[in-house]
C-alpha cells in the first residue's frame, strides 16, 4: 500500500493530465458527430490493421499443419491415380467394352509421406535420410518419390528413420520408357550434373523426339509403371551401335527436397515368392534336360 502510494504521489501530475485528455476526448467526439464518425472510422482502421497481422502471424505459425495435410492429401491423390492408371492399362490389354464389368479393385499401391532430414547431392555416392521407418511401414527395397519425379529406393529401414539410396548414386538404376512407347531402357546417374541422368540400352530402333517424356516402366515391385522421371535432353543416335543413350535432364530437384512419399506395393511378396519359385522351376527343368541329355549320349554305342 505504502509503495502504490509512493508511486500515485510521484506520477500524480502526469496521471491527471492522462485523465484530461481522455475525458476532453470523450466529450469533444460525443459531442460532434462529424469528428466522432472521424474517430470510430480510424478506430475499425486501426483494428483492422491489427487482425490483419494477427491473423498473418497466426497463419505463419499454422502453415506446418496445412502442409502436413497437403502432403497426406498429395499422397491419397497420388494412390488414386496410380489404381487408375493399372486400371485404364488392364482394361486395355483385356479389351474391355463399356457393357463389360470393372472389376472393383486393381490398385495396389500406396504411400506413405516422409520427410528428408539430410541429403547429400555432391559425392559421387549419394543418399538421404527420412523421418519414417518399420514403425510407420517402412521397408527396405521400398521406392521414393516427390511431387515432381522418383527421388530413390530405401536401403536401410530402422524404427524411426530409414536410409534411402539417392537417384544420384551410380549403384541405382531404373527401368524406364519412352512415354506412350514400349521402349525401355535402364536409368542410371553419370556422376557430374545432378539435375541430368543417362537412359542407356536402348534399342537402336526406338523412336523418339527432344523433349519426350521418360517414366518408370513398371518392370519391378518397386515403382509403378508410368511415373515421370524427365525429359530426353538430346536426339542423337549411334547407328553402329545396337544399342544408345539418352541424356535425360530429371524432373526431381534433388536440391530442394524436402517432403517424399515412400511407395508401397502390396503385392511385393507374391511377384518375388512367384519369381523365385519360377527360377527353382527352370533350374530344375535345365537340369532334368541336361541330365536326359547326359544318359542319351551314355546310352549310344
Amino acid at each position: 500500500m505504502k509503495d502504490l502510494l509512493e508511486f500515485l504521489r510521484r506520477y500524480s501530475k502526469w496521471l491527471v493530465f492522462v485523465i484530461y485528455v481522455v475525458l476532453s476526448g470523450v466529450l469533444l467526439f460525443n459531442s460532434d458527430p462529424y469528428r466522432r464518425h472521424l474517430w470510430l472510422t480510424s478506430a475499425s482502421t486501426v483494428a483492422s490493421g491489427l487482425y490483419a497481422a494477427s491473423n498473418n502471424v497466426t497463419s505463419y505459425f499454422s502453415l506446418r499443419e496445412t502442409n502436413e495435410d497437403l502432403n497426406e492429401r498429395n499422397a491419397v491423390l497420388e494412390s488414386e491415380v496410380v489404381n487408375l492408371r493399372e486400371q485404364l492399362e488392364r482394361l486395355r490389354l483385356e479389351n474391355y467394352t463399356d457393357t463389360m464389368p470393372i472389376p472393383d479393385s486393381l490398385g495396389h499401391f500406396d504411400f506413405i509421406v516422409a520427410h528428408v532430414i539430410n541429403n547429400s547431392i555432391h559425392h559421387p555416392y549419394n543418399y538421404l535420410t527420412i523421418n519414417k521407418g518399420t514403425e510407420d511401414g517402412v521397408r527396405p527395397e521400398q521406392g521414393v518419390i516427390d511431387h515432381s519425379g522418383i527421388v530413390g529406393t530405401v536401403s536401410v529401414a530402422g524404427p524411426h528413420y530409414s536410409r534411402v539410396i539417392s537417384l544420384l548414386n551410380p549403384n541405382f538404376r531404373l527401368s524406364c520408357k519412352i512415354k506412350n512407347t514400349d521402349h525401355f531402357g535402364s536409368l542410371v546417374w553419370d556422376g557430374i550434373d545432378p539435375t541430368v541422368a543417362l537412359l542407356e540400352e536402348l534399342p537402336r530402333h526406338t523412336v523418339f523426339t527432344t523433349g519426350d517424356t521418360i517414366v518408370t516402366s513398371g518392370y519391378s515391385a518397386v515403382f509403378p509403371a508410368g511415373l515421370p522421371v524427365g525429359v530426353i535432353l538430346e536426339d542423337h543416335k549411334n547407328h553402329k551401335e545396337n544399342f544408345f543413350t539418352l541424356k535425360i535432364k530429371l524432373f526431381a530437384d534433388f536440391t530442394r527436397l524436402s517432403n517424399v512419399q515412400v511407395v508401397i506395393n502390396n503385392h511385393r511378396e507374391e511377384i518375388i515368392r512367384t519369381e523365385s519359385a519360377a527360377a527353382g522351376s527352370d533350374a530344375s527343368l535345365s537340369d532334368s534336360i541336361n541330365n536326359k541329355s547326359r544318359t542319351a549320349a551314355q546310352a549310344q554305342p
